[in-house]
């Protein structure tokens, strides 16, 4: 008789998890509190690493058929000088994999697919847990799962806020970029269709709005920044603008508890200075099912889960909160050094410091 596995979240992480451990022969069943299994989102970066984890669930060329490799990309300073700049084709040679930007719900379209409709339960809120041979909290920052077995873990305020958001289609464009401003930041690179993914952040106090709406408050503080970004707000429908203040988790002391699981953000929500939240969440998912498919000893597969995720995940919940703070610098003394000393570090050496995150095999 398989086994069971609830999985409380209907996201990236969750319906990975679902997919490898149905291929380990598992009874699964997905539990997801909104009314259907959709992701309101804009675009994401898949990474190598990322792209090894659906490579493992059999899904690696659906996904790079719906995404756009992103050739070229780099940090401007605030002027619109290059910092510093690599190329896909470097990430390809030395990581295997280029970096592929797709829309999240193409990536949720792709997941659901690969499973049955009968192991997909919307409308579900979970207040007790779930009786299975395995509970996976897969339910993001504000995880339901994680509070009831894991109490007094708040997430805390990363001290500013991200907006993304996805043009209308555009003239294709020659590079993507992260310019970094004082206290601001504002990203741009190319997706399927002519559309381009955006996304900028803010030093704003957590919770605030404005009051002519999110849209407005773009075009005040990046109207005037360097081309293209005066562009892309302008081929940018004010209704898709998503804004979220940032948080991230500190670190838990276990993933696991008897036969519970935390995966993703409900495990080690991060900044999304390395984007990196999708791909983490991605190796989570491959990881536990290998896990289960080597050890048929449930907490024995548990602790093995925990002890290669969660030292792994929570260096990267580091790295991303300190780029984080570097890129939201905003004391003219700060800013200029820190752009002279990205403008001064060989591509090479980022590119091999990049390694330990990127490199990431089974």
């Amino acid at each position: 008789m398989a086994r069971t596995a609830v999985i409380v979240g209907g996201g990236i992480g969750g319906l990975a998890a679902a997919v490898g451990l149905r291929r380990i022969g598992w009874d699964v069943t997905v539990l997801e509190r909104a009314p259907a299994f959709t992701e309101v989102g804009a675009g994401l970066s898949l990474w190598p690493n990322g792209l090894r984890a659906l490579e493992l669930l059999g899904l690696r060329e659906q996904v790079m058929a719906q995404g756009v490799v992103e050739a070229r990309g780099g940090v401007r300073s605030r002027t619109g000088r290059w910092l510093s700049r690599s190329s896909s084709a470097q990430i390809e040679r030395r990581f295997g994999s280029p970096l592929v930007v797709v829309h999240r719900v193409d990536l949720i379209r792709i997941l659901l697919a690969a499973l049955p409709a009968g192991v997909l339960r919307a409308g579900v809120a979970v207040t007790e847990p779930p009786e299975a041979d395995l509970v996976v909290g897969a339910d993001g920052l504000n995880s339901t799962i994680r509070a009831g077995r894991w109490p007094g873990i708040i997430p805390r305020y990363a001290g500013h806020t991200a907006w993304r958001m996805i043009t209308n289609p555009v003239p294709p464009l020659a590079d993507g970029a992260v310019t970094w401003g004082p206290g601001e930041r504002f990203g741009f690179t190319a997706m399927a269709a002519g559309r381009v993914y955006c996304f900028a952040t803010g030093t704003v106090g957590a919770g605030r709005t404005s009051a002519d709406g999110e849209y407005a408050e773009l075009r005040r503080r990046f109207g005037r920044w360097p081309d293209p970004i005066p562009a892309l707000l302008a081929a940018t429908s004010p209704e898709s603008v998503l804004r979220h203040d940032v948080y991230e988790l500190p670190p838990l002391p276990s993933f696991v508890t008897g036969r519970t699981v935390l995966l993703g953000d409900a495990a080690h929500a991060m900044t999304p200075s390395l984007g990196q939240g999708a791909c983490q969440a991605l190796e989570d998912a491959v990881t536990l099912a290998a896990c289960l498919d080597r050890d048929g000893d449930v907490p024995s597969a548990l602790a093995a889960y925990d002890r290669v995720r969660r030292p792994r995940t929570q260096a990267v919940v580091r790295r991303a909160s300190r780029l984080g703070t570097i890129g939201q610098l905003a004391w003219p003394p700060a800013v200029f050094a820190r752009d002279v000393a990205a403008r001064l570090t060989p591509a090479a050496v980022t590119l091999r410091s990049m390694a330990p995150i990127l490199g990431w095999r089974m």
